[in-house]
């Protein structure tokens, strides 16, 4: 299906990496579902922009079952036609790279800390994808493009909840691309590392964004429009043989 046919939604994207994935679904023709949890106004000015019909702003906390159901409901109802793609993007809203001295080391991270990193990576996943289902159905395909990252290939910055979180959303990914693929639903994930600049990052040290270039083969660091560019192939016609894969964005830096 081509991308002006389709509509996609992208959890968490009001700011951040996950508007620049639904600004660029909007840029080529897709309705988008833009979700979140408590930035209403960015959301809906988000809408706004992509033009009368094309842009959604809807609230949901996507570790909610029932919340989900709902905004697929609400997506169908105003678009007349399924949601097609899904893009799990959204964080925790407690996570931020705080840098060294803000990251809990080991022997001091907690469960609490892990539990809350898999349930807005692995759980909210779960939710979408379950709730996406019957949806593919009528269509005949489905696409669900998960956002990882590089640090689970290459741990060089040791967030010990939030790396584990990704590595059991890339495994959730796999399991998933097997089971659905008879029913022409692919599943793939798209892994970042330090982006120039997010929400996320604002707090990086300069230092950091030229060290992490100096050591990616294409010397720069990637940023949000061009992990976009990879979830759009996830999601386009040229990608319809291509399903269980993870595909690092961030310049050549983890090679795998």
């Amino acid at each position: 299906m081509k991308l002006s046919d389709q509509v996609v939604l992208v959890t968490g994207s009001s700011r951040g990496l996950g508007a620049a994935i639904a600004r660029a679904f909007a840029a080529e023709g897709a309705c988008v579902v833009i979700n979140y949890k408590t930035n209403r106004a960015l959301a809906e000015a988000l809408a706004q922009e992509m033009g009368p019909g094309r842009g959604l702003a809807l609230r949901a906390d996507v570790t909610v079952p029932a919340d989900v159901t709902r905004m697929f409901l609400n997506a169908k109802a105003h678009f007349g036609q399924p949601v097609h793609t899904v893009v799990n993007n959204a964080l925790p809203t407690q996570f931020q790279f705080d840098g060294d001295a803000a990251r809990p080391k080991l022997e001091d991270v907690t469960w609490a800390a892990f539990d809350r990193q898999l349930q807005g990576s692995v759980r909210a996943a779960l939710h979408t994808t379950k709730a996406a289902l019957g949806g593919f159905a009528t269509v005949g395909c489905g696409r669900i493009i998960n956002i990882g990252s590089n640090l689970v290939a290459n741990p060089v910055v040791p967030y010990q909840d939030y790396t584990v979180a990704k590595g059991a959303l890339l495994a959730f990914t796999r399991t998933c691309a097997a089971e659905l693929g008879p029913q022409n639903i692919t599943c793939n994930t798209v892994s970042g590392g330090l982006l120039r600049t997010t929400d996320a990052s604002r707090s990086t040290p300069d230092a950091v964004f030229e060290q992490v270039a100096q050591a990616a083969p294409l010397r720069a660091v990637a940023t949000p429009e061009q992990v976009a560019g990879a979830v759009l192939f996830f999601a386009s016609p040229w990608a319809a043989a291509v399903t269980g894969q993870n595909l690092n964005v961030d310049c050549g830096l983890v090679m795998t």
